[in-house]
């Protein structure tokens, strides 16, 4: 069996897609953020009762960002609502702007407006209203956008500006997927990182919400002295039940997850994207007791495949 071929097996698992509708940007009032939060929905234009998933970018990007994870999901069962953070490029808030030295804590605060908002967003997009599973509800992120994804799941974060650790997690979130998230900070980090992002300092300790971690074994980000392995620490390093995919040479764009011929991708790799696709969609349905039959099969065929494009393990 080829890669192609895997690509091909695992492909089977999602069934075929739906029609997606889309509606952005949809913008909500948020007291105190200085500015609108510009929220993207998708959502199938069938189906009810549909678990939904925040997806929090990566640094600089925005809601138009991740078509080749988001679509997909939208595309086989899952409201997919994205926000427009602060530091997106879009925005292009300044550097002395008072808000820069917690743009890590208005990223949570976005996705928790986004819960509280869900009304209005399944309203704004047409034929979608009373049609949410709201017991089911996941977080997933991309780089720093993991790390927000993190916070919602139990993950904590020594305060620069305050000096305080504070549980940020939401019992609405069910299950997480944090795809190429920082590890702990301190003495890991280079000095550029430690100087420009004091934010990043991280402890899984009390990440218990169930959650997958994707990594690429060949992602040596600039921003840690530890290589690819620090990226798995939001799996080794945090309690409770959590599954790690390891992508066999992938770099922090993980074969192209960050948008469609997005410039940032230095790893193109359709196979890798795909196998993102089948295995997160699959590993949501079984977090959140959609049905464990798709996952079973994924991990299954991952794990049969001679020329398999990662591994996977839990715990």
């Amino acid at each position: 069996m080829t890669a192609s071929d895997s690509v091909a097996t695992t492909s089977t698992v999602a069934g075929t897609p739906t029609p997606v509708v889309s509606v952005k940007p949809v913008a909500l009032e948020v007291p105190g953020r200085g500015a609108d939060l510009h929220v993207r929905v998708s959502a199938p234009a069938t189906g009810d009762q549909l678990p939904v998933i925040v997806f929090s970018h990566g640094f600089g990007s925005s809601l138009e960002g991740y078509g080749p994870l988001t679509d997909f999901w939208a595309a086989h069962g899952f409201v997919v609502i994205q926000p427009t953070h602060l530091d997106s490029r879009t925005v292009d808030l300044p550097q002395d702007d008072p808000r820069t030295p917690r743009l890590w804590r208005f990223r949570v605060e976005d996705m928790k407006h986004i819960l509280d908002q869900l009304d209005r967003l399944a309203a704004a997009v047409p034929g979608l209203d009373g049609r949410l599973d709201r017991s089911r509800i996941a977080a997933a992120g991309h780089s720093f956008g993991g790390q927000t994804a993190g916070n919602l799941l139990g993950l904590r974060v020594l305060d620069p500006v305050t000096g305080e650790e504070e549980d940020l997690s939401d019992q609405r979130i069910r299950a997480g997927v944090l795809l190429a998230t920082a590890g702990k900070g301190g003495a890991d980090l280079t000095p550029f990182a430690a100087e420009h992002f004091p934010f990043m300092n991280p402890g899984f300790a009390n990440m218990t919400t169930p959650a997958l971690v994707v990594t690429g074994d060949d992602d040596d980000s600039p921003l840690s002295v530890r290589g690819p392995e620090w990226l798995t620490d939001p799996y080794f390093l945090s309690p409770g039940d959590k599954s790690l995919l390891t992508l066999f040479g992938a770099q922090h764009s993980l074969g192209g997850i960050a948008g469609y011929e997005a410039k940032e991708t230095t790893d193109e790799h359709p196979g890798r994207v795909a196998l993102i696709q089948q295995l997160t969609w699959a590993y949501l349905r079984h977090a959140l007791g959609i049905e464990d039959l798709s996952w079973t099969a994924a991990r299954k065929a991952l794990s049969e495949d001679p020329a398999a494009l990662g591994r996977l393990e839990t715990k």
